[in-house]
């Protein structure tokens, strides 16, 4: 007798499958779980990658983020579909062959509470995917944790560039001290036999029975003894760099005093001397003597570039918190490998006899000790651009902001 399959209990039910059947009925779920496993392999795959290229010491940020993007599609559901972006700072990154797609997934690189960037995955191709939504939701947890990832990278480095940054300026601050000193105790041992010697060189000058010839001698011992003294002279402030009594100063008022006294020298060298200076140039709080000495080294140096002939201009201007000086000249520049040093003391590409390493260092310090800031432009072949920022003094922005 033939019993109705409805009238079967589950145990009889199970007996009559073919097995076939129950073969099917066991892949299902074991073939989701296996897919599922699957996926998480390839997230933990991607971490790993990313966090053994963070650890690299030897590679730049930017070549970590180009090596980063290149593991994320491979991570999610549709490798073969997918491609990534990275951008940090406007600056973005992307896998070969990028393309912006409607389906896309996105997480915001943050540094100290600030958005910096984000990391961006898309399926340019969409097709059977409109209406549906292709991501995982562990995908957006794995786009989140690279997000955390990156952003944890760029902060390392740069506290790791700041930390560097931080000993070479505390290395150059330790030698520049001990140069000091050692310029300051030179100095004074030379200041005087130097003057003895420049003091009965221009005695004998003197002399109307001295020969022609001894004549001609003295006055290069003289003009050596002159050079000498200049070279203390720079060795003293350089040792002696501070910010002695300040005052408002006007910057304008000193660069044309400046541009007086060096005009008859720029007219001899060739030199065409240019101006633009700001109207109602506010004031800064400077010692005079050391913004002078800080105009004329400037000026000399572009001379000193200029043994041709050229243009020399000098610009003023000023925004709300700060007084700019340019100097710009047609020289020959400065080349690129030698900008970083420009600034050390005894550090010359001019001929012993043209300079004593020492102007630009001088400057360089004086600027500092008021809170400015000294840096060059660079224009190989066409010449260099020395730009001076000082601190506006306060009762003049004070006074324009309660206008």
């Amino acid at each position: 007798m033939t019993v109705p399959k409805a009238q079967l209990n589950d145990h009889q039910q199970k007996k009559t499958m073919t097995p076939e059947q129950g073969r099917k009925s066991v892949r299902g779920p074991a073939a989701v779980s296996q897919a599922n496993l699957r996926e998480r392999v390839k997230e933990l795959t991607c971490l790993y990658g990313i966090a053994q290229i963070a650890s690299t010491f030897d590679l730049s940020l930017k070549s970590k983020l180009a090596a980063i993007v290149r593991l994320l599609p491979p991570a999610w559901q549709y490798p073969e579909r997918a491609c990534a972006r990275i951008t940090i700072d406007g600056q973005a990154f992307p896998t070969p062959n990028f393309r912006e797609g409607a389906c896309r997934q996105t997480a915001n690189i943050c540094i100290a509470e600030k958005k910096r960037g984000a990391v961006e995955i898309h399926y340019p191709d969409d097709r059977g995917m409109i209406g549906k939504t292709p991501f995982l939701t562990e995908e957006q947890n794995l786009i989140d944790n690279i997000a955390g990832q990156i952003s944890l990278m760029i902060e390392h480095e740069e506290a790791r560039t700041a930390k560097a940054e931080l000993q070479k300026q505390l290395i150059k601050a330790d030698r520049l001290a001990a140069i000091g000193q050692l310029a300051a105790g030179v100095a004074h041992e030379l200041n005087e036999p130097l003057n003895a010697i420049l003091g009965f060189a221009q005695l004998t000058q003197k002399s109307p029975e001295l020969p022609a010839q001894a004549r001609k001698d003295i006055e290069r011992i003289t003009d050596a003894a002159l050079h000498a003294r200049n070279i203390i002279r720079e060795l003293l402030i350089f040792a002696r760099q501070g910010k002695p009594g300040s005052t408002q100063v006007n910057l304008t008022r000193i660069i044309m005093e400046d541009l007086n006294l060096f005009a008859p020298l720029c007219e001899k060298a060739g030199v065409e001397l240019r101006r633009i200076v700001a109207p109602d140039l506010p004031e800064i709080t400077a010692n005079k003597s050391q913004i002078r000495q800080v105009i004329s080294n400037l000026i000399v140096n572009a001379l000193q570039a200029m043994p041709g002939g050229g243009i020399l201009m000098l610009q003023t201007s000023f925004d709300a918190t700060s007084v700019r000086l340019r100097v710009d000249d047609t020289g020959i520049g400065i080349k690129d490998e030698l900008k970083d040093s420009i600034f050390l003391p005894f550090f010359s590409t001019k001929d012993v006899d043209q300079g004593t390493g020492l102007g630009l260092s001088v400057a360089h310090g004086i600027v500092s000790s008021h809170g400015g800031e000294i840096c060059i432009e660079n224009k190989t072949g066409k010449g260099a651009c020395f730009c001076v920022t000082f601190p506006r003094h306060p009762e003049t922005v004070t006074r324009e902001e309660s206008l």
